[in-house]
């Protein structure tokens, strides 16, 4: 019995969350909440990528699951939101929550690696390193830790992670 004990407690879990987001989000999130506020268009409309974020009240739901059931087996596991949405989605539901009027504009890329470029030298809040974050597919797979808990959908979805976020800075 003691045995089974010692065993039941050697369980060993890495989680790999992907960018976390929830109140008071710091980061590349207020970056596109100042361009927003200033009314400032958004200039990367042809950019077409996905990523993956997680809302912090998933993360904790799959921590709390993970100490309280003795069945799921030790591992890595990705934790991110159910869908993944693109950086254009992700300004279009900002506009959504702060009431402000959607613009985006369609710049030509190589326009857009140009002023990336020059931002490398000068004062432009747009830099390559901040461009290819804003723009680059970062997507995991949540399926192996929803099929351990036994779960079709984390208990928010990424709008409604989103938008608990975005409320803090109303």
């Amino acid at each position: 019995e003691h045995l089974k004990q010692i065993k039941d407690y050697q369980r060993v879990y890495i989680l790999r969350p992907s960018m976390i987001h929830g109140p008071n989000n710091k980061g590349n999130l207020n970056l596109l909440l100042k361009i927003i506020n200033m009314g400032i268009p958004w200039p990367l409309g042809l950019y077409k990528n996905k990523r993956s974020f997680c809302g912090i009240d998933n993360l904790i739901f799959v921590v709390k699951s993970l100490i309280e059931n003795n069945n799921i087996s030790s591992g890595i596991y990705n934790v991110a939101d159910d869908l993944a949405i693109s950086t254009n989605e992700l300004y279009e539901l900002i506009c959504d929550n702060l009431n402000k009027k959607k613009n985006i504009l369609k710049v030509p890329k190589f326009l857009i690696k140009c002023i990336a470029f020059f931002g490398d030298y000068s004062f432009l809040p747009l830099n390559t390193e901040r461009l290819k974050k804003l723009t680059e597919n970062y997507v995991v797979s949540n399926s192996k830790i929803k099929k351990q808990l036994k779960i079709d959908n984390f208990p928010d979805s990424v709008v409604d992670s989103f938008n608990k976020t975005l409320v803090t800075f109303i």
